[in-house]
C-alpha cells in the first residue's frame, strides 16, 4: 500500500541541515575534556544513526525523498543531549530533563526547519518527541507511525553498537555517560527479570545496577519494528555480547534462550507495516 503525502525535503535542504547541526554541535566544544569527550559520543551517536536509517529504508524500498526525511530526523534527535550535558553533567533524563524534548525546544527556538513545510516540519518534530517514550501514541497518523518506528528502530542499532563495544572493551575507563551513573554492582533486579521473560519493556525507573541496564538493552529486542533492524541485530550478535558482559545465571541463560529465539523468528518474518511513506 503506497500513501501519497505531502511531505517534502529537497537534497539542498537537507545539506543545510546537516551544515547547520555541524555548526550547533561545535559551539559545545570546549577546554573540560569531560564535556567534550560526551559532546564527541552524542556527535559521532547521531551520524551513525543516520546511517542505521538510511540502511534500513533502503532495504524497506523507501524513496529518496523519504529516505532524506529519515535522516533529518535522525540527525536531529538527540540534539538536546549537547544543552543537557553541558547544563547538567548527566545523559540521565530523570536527573536533568527529558532530552528529546529539549530537542524539539531546540529545533523551535532555533528556527532549524523554518524553511520546510509545515507538514514535514510537523513530522520531523513529532518523531524526535517520541523516539524515547515507551510506547509511540496510539492516535498518530500512519506516517507518522511509519517514521516514529523507523527511527526507535536505528537509535536502538547504535546503541546496541555503542554498549556492546564498550563492554567488550574489558577493564579500562569508565563512561558515566554510557552507564548512566549505574552503580557496576552484582545486583539483579527480580522485577527486570519478570519483565524480561513476560515480553515486557523496562523503564529506566526500575534500573539499580549497571547489570539492570544491561537486562534493559535486551529488552529493546521487544521494541524493534521492521525486519531489516532485527537482521541487523542477528548479524552483529549484539544480545551475545550483552548477554557475555552479564554474570552466569541459569535464569539469565533461559531468558537469553527465549529471546533469541523471538529474534530468529522476527528476522525471518515479514514486515507488517505496509505503509511506504513517499
Amino acid at each position: 500500500m503506497v500513501i501519497r503525502t505531502p511531505y517534502f525535503l529537497s537534497e539542498t535542504e537537507l545539506n543545510h541541515l546537516k551544515n547547520w547541526f555541524a555548526h550547533h554541535v561545535r559551539s559545545f566544544y570546549g577546554p573540560d575534556p569531560v564535556i567534550q569527550q560526551a559532546m564527541e559520543l552524542k556527535e559521532k551517536h547521531s551520524l551513525r544513526v543516520c546511517g542505521e536509517i538510511l540502511g534500513i529504508g533502503w532495504q524497506l524500498g523507501m524513496s529518496q525523498n523519504a529516505l532524506r526525511i529519515a535522516e533529518a530526523m535522525a540527525l536531529f534527535h538527540d540534539l538536546g543531549r549537547f544543552e543537557q550535558f553541558t547544563r547538567h553533567h548527566t545523559f540521565v533524563d530523570n536527573k536533568s530533563e527529558n532530552h528529546a524534548q529539549l530537542s524539539v525546544n531546540v529545533l523551535q527556538q532555533k528556527n532549524t526547519l523554518a524553511a520546510l513545510n509545515e507538514e514535514t516540519r510537523d513530522l520531523i518534530i513529532k518523531a524526535i518527541s517520541f523516539h524515547n517514550r515507551l510506547n509511540i501514541p496510539d492516535d498518530e497518523n500512519p506516517i507518522c507511525m511509519y517514521f516514529s518506528r523507523l527511527l526507535r528502530d536505528a537509535d536502538k542499532l547504535d546503541i546496541f553498537n555503542v554498549v556492546t563495544s564498550y563492554y567488550g572493551a574489558g577493564p579500562g575507563e569508565k563512561s558515566n555517560a554510557i552507564e548512566l551513573d549505574l552503580p557496576d554492582s552484582p545486583v539483579i533486579s527480580d522485577d527486570i527479570l519478570a519483565s524480561l521473560q513476560n515480553g515486557k519493556m523496562i523503564r529506566m525507573q526500575q534500573l539499580k545496577s549497571l547489570n539492570d541496564f544491561k537486562l534493559l538493552q535486551m529488552a529493546w529486542i521487544y521494541d524493534i519494528n521492521f525486519q531489516p533492524a532485527f537482521q541487523v541485530i542477528q548479524e552483529r550478535s549484539y544480545l551475545k555480547k550483552i548477554r557475555d558482559a552479564l554474570p552466569a545465571s541459569a535464569r539469565i541463560d533461559q531468558i537469553y534462550d527465549h529471546l533469541l529465539s523471538y529474534l530468529q523468528q522476527r528476522s525471518n518474518y515479514s514486515d507488517p507495516y505496509q505503509v511506504i511513506p513517499v
